[in-house]
């Protein structure tokens, strides 16, 4: 499938790297953070190493945050929160509903699609998680779901955020390794909704042995075209938006821009919106934003010290030293990959590790393009795995069950994502035949 490795130079690192290094994760274990850690851990190395100025580090922290693709991320963050406020968003579960309704398992499939639907405007999973299940997981323990079961399932529903464009995710990780990110959300298509798929399957499966529900009713096309039409207004946002990439109208950042405008547009023509809720939802986002970009911000000096050091090389020359096997250092970086998503978010994740796993992954032929959707979906599972398990949290302060409840529940929906995350791994056309 890949071609054969070559052989790396010798290179060696010394403790004026590997001190700061076990400093960053003493800092990471402490819970300060990460971009603090970051920031701290590049100085240490910069100071002792001396292989780049420190004066360096002002200026790549402005180089860090000056690009027009980062703009998009407060963008889908506000669109998304929009969207909650003025109540289209259970517009987009009522459409969940009428396509799925005639399964057994029809409400809770329906959730799960409504969490892909919502993927589709606001790109992150947390606010995915967090506005679906405030407003299904009580009607999903009224069909007969436990509770646990139900936050679980919403939990990895939500994993799509990150998952189906347009994505937080794949603007940073373009951003870090200078990829475009309408390439990767039209690569990350087919990934996405590969993974929406094998929650729902899980679910119907599950739904076969346990019986949760039996709420099926058959198709009724009157009722699916009213729904349709009373949500055509929600509908039209994720149209605008996956619509305008795709065909090469808007970029990402022209296209939040555009969605936040017809989102407000549309809450304060129903009157759903008003001034009012500006100052908050405002406050919302820029508090999200606020968590994301001091860590891109510190990744960039880090970054170019690493680069400098030749650690990638090093670390690529390390892994080849151990095994040539492709197929075995594709599952030595997916459980890399999984580990570093359970215990550390998202973000930080891809500044520290994409520079990293990439150049192993050309290494052994990957295309970068591939390898991008690989690391992203991989590190999408971290949402649903403790001990970090961001959605589990997530959906557990939002409906007061316990997070080790829901983790329970969340294991089928991990094993069914893993398999999905192996066969793109192994089958590259998954993320490249629309390229």
């Amino acid at each position: 499938m890949y071609p054969l490795l070559g052989q790396a130079q010798e290179l060696a690192l010394g403790w004026d790297f590997y001190g700061p290094l076990i400093g960053m994760v003493v800092m990471i274990l402490l819970g300060v953070r990460i971009w603090v850690v970051i920031g701290l851990g590049s100085m240490a190395m910069l100071y002792f190493t001396g292989v780049l100025p420190l004066t360096l580090l002002g200026e790549a922290l402005f180089d860090g945050v000056d690009s027009f693709a980062l703009i998009a991320v407060p963008l889908f963050i506000l669109t998304g929160d929009v969207l909650v406020r003025t109540g289209l968003s259970l517009k987009l579960l009522q459409v969940a509903e009428a396509v799925m309704g005639w399964q057994r398992a029809g409400s809770g499939t329906a959730t799960v699609l409504g969490c892909g639907f919502f993927a589709c405007i606001s790109g992150s999973d947390a606010a995915d998680a967090a506005a679906i299940s405030r407003i299904t997981i009580d009607r999903l323990v009224e069909k007969g779901y436990p509770k646990g079961y139900a936050c679980a399932m919403v939990a990895a529903g939500a994993c799509t955020g990150i998952l189906i464009p347009p994505s937080i995710a794949y603007i940073i990780i373009g951003l870090v390794l200078g990829i475009s990110a309408s390439t990767l959300f039209l690569a990350a298509a087919v990934p996405g909704v590969l993974i929406l798929l094998s929650v729902m399957i899980t679910n119907v499966i599950v739904n076969k042995f346990k019986r949760y529900e039996d709420s099926r009713i058959g198709f009724d096309f009157k009722h699916f075209a009213k729904t349709v039409y009373d949500g055509r207004w929600a509908l039209l946002i994720p149209f605008i938006i996956l619509g305008g990439i795709y065909s090469g109208i808007f970029t990402p950042t022209e296209s939040a821009a555009v969605a936040v405008v017809t989102t407000i547009i549309i809450g304060l023509f129903q009157g759903t919106l008003s001034l009012k809720d500006f100052p908050d939802m405002l406050e919302t986002s820029a508090k999200v934003n606020g968590v994301i970009v001091p860590i891109i911000a510190m990744s960039l000096p880090l970054a170019q010290t690493l680069a400098s050091l030749q650690v990638p090389q090093f670390f690529v020359q390390s892994i080849t030293d151990f095994t040539t096997n492709q197929y075995l250092i594709i599952f030595l970086m997916l459980v890399i990959l999984m580990v570093a998503g359970c215990v550390m978010e998202t973000t930080p994740n891809i500044v520290i590790l994409s520079p990293l796993l990439l150049p192993l992954a050309l290494e052994i032929g990957m295309h970068e393009i591939h390898f991008c959707i690989f690391m992203i979906t991989a590190l999408g599972i971290g949402f649903i795995t403790p001990p970090l398990g961001l959605n589990l949290f997530v959906v557990s302060g939002v409906t007061g069950e316990s997070v080790m409840s829901i983790s329970r529940h969340a294991v089928t929906f991990v094993f069914t994502m893993l398999i999905v995350v192996l066969i793109l791994a192994f089958v590259p056309a998954l993320s490249l035949w629309l390229l």
